[in-house]
């Protein structure tokens, strides 16, 4: 863009701010972070895109002149590198660091304000997420949405055991945007039942499972071999979890799942450990080995050994027993190891909530 690069005393200031609290020595190389459009100055957006202090900078909807330059700085408080807007001949371009657990907060906090106030519109959306529903079957139940849409806009996205269907509408205010994404959930939920687990962005399934417990007084245990405490993790990630979820058990071996969850040694040689046997007796016995109202447990081969003929790689069963009842699923996933224990803690949890759907819904 033809902008002239200078360090900048101000963005310096605070990497060596930063470096200190990390008691980190700082180097040269860090030192060309500071570099930054000569005259740049932070901008201190707000959420609500109003520019809170800041010399030589514009409101935050573009300068004047449109063939003046405008550089402004944003504030990195989880990182050393400051993000950049630069504006010239009325075009704008924005920079960001590229670590997630930097660029996402910057984006929120600061660049979003400025461009909802920079467009003049507000863009709103919703996330309904699925699970127990490929990708593509998703997609079909909802192409005659796709392809009628103008404003609100739908796109389906695939994560790891889950699709997300995101809802998009713009409009003047808030209100308007959410008054034309409120019917198009209300239809996406109409579709696909009980396989949608919730429609904010900021819910994660396991959020969901801990909700559903505390909803109907429930308590939870997990006994896990191919996960290896995944699922149990996943769970305790949620704050306030303690009042639902008080422990978990990782039984890789066979010992381990005769020792801790009871498991019968005639099922394990009979059956061996990834089967619908096993994981029945892996989920009853976490029930009682906690005194919890249900246990959900996984047992699977992973790989990338050890797969035959009858246990194909990807085999994974999942037990819940909820209240006297035990449900056991088959699962056939694909990929690496890492993949396969993720699909897996994944339909666990969806397990879960489905069962706890199934038995006290309407209670």
């Amino acid at each position: 863009m033809g902008i002239e690069l200078a360090e900048n005393a101000e963005v310096r200031a605070e990497l060596d701010a930063f470096m200190s609290r990390l008691k980190v020595t700082v180097t040269e190389n860090n030192y060309k972070q500071a570099m930054a459009p000569r005259g740049a100055v932070y901008a201190d957006w707000k959420r609500d895109g109003a520019k809170n202090g800041g010399e030589g900078g514009n409101d935050g909807n573009g300068p004047a002149d449109p063939e003046a330059d405008h550089c402004f700085l944003l504030r990195n408080p989880n990182g050393t590198a400051p993000g950049l807007v630069m504006e010239r001949k009325g075009k704008t371009a924005v920079l960001l660091p590229g670590p997630p657990g930097e660029m996402k907060p910057m984006f929120l906090e600061q660049v979003k304000p400025y461009l909802v106030k920079k467009s003049g519109q507000v863009f709103l959306s919703a996330v309904v997420k699925i699970c127990g529903v490929g990708e593509s079957a998703a997609e079909t139940r909802v192409l005659d949405l796709v392809d009628s849409q103008t404003n609100p806009t739908i796109a389906t996205y695939a994560k790891p055991g889950e699709v997300h269907i995101r809802v998009t509408a713009s409009g003047k205010t808030k209100e308007d945007a959410q008054k034309l994404i409120k019917p198009c959930v209300k239809e996406l939920k109409k579709r696909f039942g009980d396989d949608v687990y919730t429609a904010k962005p900021e819910v994660s399934l396991e959020m969901a499972v801990v909700k559903l417990l505390n909803k109907y007084d429930l308590t939870m245990t997990t006994a896990e071999s191919c996960t290896g405490g995944m699922v149990a993790a996943r769970l305790v990630s949620v704050p306030g979890v303690s009042d639902v979820f008080s422990e978990g058990f990782v039984t890789y071996s066979n010992k381990a799942k005769r020792k801790f969850l009871d498991v019968s040694k005639t099922t394990l040689k009979k059956y061996t450990a990834v089967s619908a046997e096993a994981a029945k007796e892996m989920a009853i016995g976490g029930v009682f080995a906690n005194d919890s109202d249900m246990c959900v447990s996984v047992t699977g081969l992973a790989g990338p050994d050890g797969a035959t003929p009858e246990v194909p790689l990807g085999r994974v069963y999942i037990g819940c027993c909820l209240k006297g009842k035990t449900v056991v699923k088959e699962y056939n996933f694909t990929g690496n190891r890492e993949k396969i224990r993720e699909l897996a803690a994944s339909a666990a949890l969806d397990l879960a909530r489905r069962c706890i759907l199934e038995q006290c819904k309407g209670k």
